[in-house]
């Protein structure tokens, strides 16, 4: 009988996992063709705004195969509500049955996104960090910095957003975490000060123009993971030495890279896959003087492993008598 586990039982595990290794070892899978992953299902809602995706799909010869729920309603908190809510379901592989429910809340999905980005900060990252810039100030804004932390030397940030309350509300909570906030509304200061910049929002228009971009800038774009969204100039692709997508495949579609295809600027033997550059077969940045991008829209084999991780964890857990 499948067991199901509630978000703060989940969360009493996570701390205790290194999902750094799980994420790479599911893009090395994913890169060596060992995974099977389907299109993304998906809904776009128009009023009020948001996402759901359905992300699935299984590794060959393991044990399991996942099925993930994840949605982004981006004014949920006019209403005094999360922007996210998901769920996944784990089965085996073995007879197809139901092993575990892991109402999440996002939670999981929020957390392989934010790891993932700290994947690609090992291997594309200039050496020496002076500030972080950050587009976004909602969950992501947040999570990847907080990530960043086993492989980045740098407790300075500056935050780029819209509104200036939610800047406001950005600094006042990441300084209780130790960090230095700088905010802005203005995408220029951030291009100019930060060699390291990650975009999370949901942006569906170029937050950043070509001409800003610094040599030795590397940006992980996390924001863009549908059709409609877009955070970069199409351009800064066409101008980096180097462009690494989470899955080609998926980025023909989707993702900063589609933009960049769809205007002719880049060819898609111009691409690099995370997995690629993990297992040591294609070499992430080689210069501190090289602009860098990391396309990352995200991939099921994420979900597949922080979930596989989180059921073994809990099942040896103090939870498997409930």
């Amino acid at each position: 009988m499948a067991r199901t586990y509630q978000l703060e039982q989940i969360k009493q595990v996570v701390d205790k996992l290194d999902v750094a290794k799980y994420i790479e070892d599911g893009f090395i899978a994913y890169s060596q063709g060992r995974v099977v992953v389907p299109p993304v299902g998906e809904m776009i809602f128009e009023k009020p705004p948001g996402d759901v995706h359905i992300k699935y799909g299984y590794i060959k010869d393991d044990d399991y195969f996942a099925i993930k729920i994840a949605s982004g309603f981006y004014e949920n908190y006019k209403i005094d509500l999360p922007t996210s809510d998901g769920l996944i379901l784990l089965f085996s592989q073995r007879d197809g049955f139901l092993a575990s429910i892991l109402l999440d809340e996002c939670y999981l999905t929020n957390v392989r996104t934010a790891v993932a980005g700290q994947i690609v900060a090992k291997f594309m990252a200039p050496s020496k960090i002076e500030c972080i810039g950050v587009f976004g100030t909602g969950v992501q804004g947040r999570m990847q910095v907080k990530y960043l932390k086993p492989v980045v030397d740098c407790s300075d940030i500056m935050a780029w957003g819209r509104s200036r309350d939610s800047l406001d509300t950005y600094k006042r909570d990441m300084e209780k975490l130790g960090y230095t906030i700088r905010t802005t509304t203005d995408a220029g200061e951030v291009t100019q000060k930060c060699r390291l910049i990650i975009t999370a929002t949901p942006s569906q228009t170029p937050l950043i123009d070509a001409g800003q971009i610094k040599p030795g800038t590397h940006i992980t774009a996390m924001g863009s993971d549908t059709h409609l969204k877009q955070e970069l100039d199409p351009k800064i692709l066409q101008s980096a030495d180097v462009v690494v997508a989470d899955s080609i495949e998926q980025c023909l579609t989707r993702g900063e890279i589609s933009k960049t295809l769809q205007a002719g600027l880049i060819n898609k033997e111009d691409l690099i896959e995370l997995g690629e550059v993990i297992a040591g077969h294609q070499s992430g940045r080689t210069s501190d003087a090289q602009i860098t991008v990391a396309d990352l829209t995200g991939v099921a084999v994420q979900d597949i492993q922080i979930a596989k991780a989180v059921h073994e964890a809990l099942l040896q857990s103090d939870f498997a008598d409930e």
